[in-house]
């Protein structure tokens, strides 16, 4: 049985959540998925950045620092021997009588457990089905919160419909997929949506602005509607799961794998490396 982390300790038992805790009740809490590749964490810090950031929006006051959750996403790996693998963490408001207002208190619930998980080696290669739908989620997709009906949702519609990704549109603009960020390449140039409180700001989205700079390929914060979408020379995704993956197709207009997207892989193929 795998070693989990839960409130402070480290336990190979099943754990148990109490039915009033708000994560389970309200979807008040925040996550994060780390990449772990040949036991390394990958981008682990800049994660537990943004945990701590969405914690600071959503009021849920943490102890832990950036250093602590890396300590114990570290002991985690080396226990569970994870060479090629995820680390899931999440933390809520914690238990309390079941009221819309914040408990007077209560304290916050962690959580956090490893599992095996291949790179997705096809997808990238040859490139993934995607469909566009409109974007029902709420107005704050910049905190990884674990509302994630909307995106829930538009996943499901996509797959009904032989794809694996939904990217979304709020008024006629191209957002982001319902787990990924979405790209779109013309003439060379680099094109996605500007990080705001419409999309997440993406771990591998900020990897991949830093590849494309150090290459000189313009990165493009803007955002751009469905007829661009349909008009563009290359389209991608990506996400932590799904590193840099092109799309082969939206709805019914196929797509080639083009050479800007190839290029990204292999700069990102290049930062995992250098871990």
């Amino acid at each position: 049985m795998s070693v989990k982390y839960f409130n402070g300790e480290f336990v190979k038992d099943s754990i148990s959540i109490d039915p009033n805790d708000r994560g389970y009740q309200f979807g008040d809490g925040i996550y994060e998925v780390i990449r772990v590749y040949d036991g390394k964490l990958f981008t682990g810090i800049e994660h537990f950045e943004r945990l701590l950031r969405s914690a600071a929006e959503i009021q849920i006051k943490l102890e832990q620092t950036v250093d602590d959750y890396m300590a114990i996403c570290e002991r985690l790996v080396a226990e569970n021997y994870i060479q090629n693998g995820n680390i899931y963490v999440q933390v809520t408001r914690g238990a309390a009588v079941r009221n819309h207002l914040f408990p007077e208190s209560s304290e916050p619930v962690t959580f956090i457990y490893t599992y095996d998980s291949e790179r997705p080696v096809q997808g990238m290669k040859e490139g993934v089905k995607v469909i566009t739908t409109d974007d029902i989620r709420w107005l704050r997709c910049d905190i990884k919160s674990l509302n994630l009906l909307g995106n829930v949702l538009n996943k499901q519609k996509a797959k009904e419909a032989g794809g694996t990704e939904a990217i979304q549109l709020r008024e006629g603009i191209v957002t982001e997929g319902t787990s990924s960020n979405a790209y779109i390449v013309k003439e060379g140039a680099i094109y996605t949506h500007p990080a705001n409180n419409l999309i997440l700001n993406g771990i591998t989205r900020q990897v991949i602005k830093t590849c494309a700079a150090e290459m000189g390929i313009p990165f493009i914060e803007q955002s751009f509607d469905k007829d661009a979408l349909f008009a563009a020379d290359e389209i991608f995704i990506s996400s932590t799961s799904i590193e840099v993956t092109p799309v082969n197709q939206v709805d019914d207009q196929p797509f080639a794998v083009g050479p800007v997207t190839q290029k990204l892989q292999q700069a990102f193929e290049q930062k995992i490396s250098a871990l």
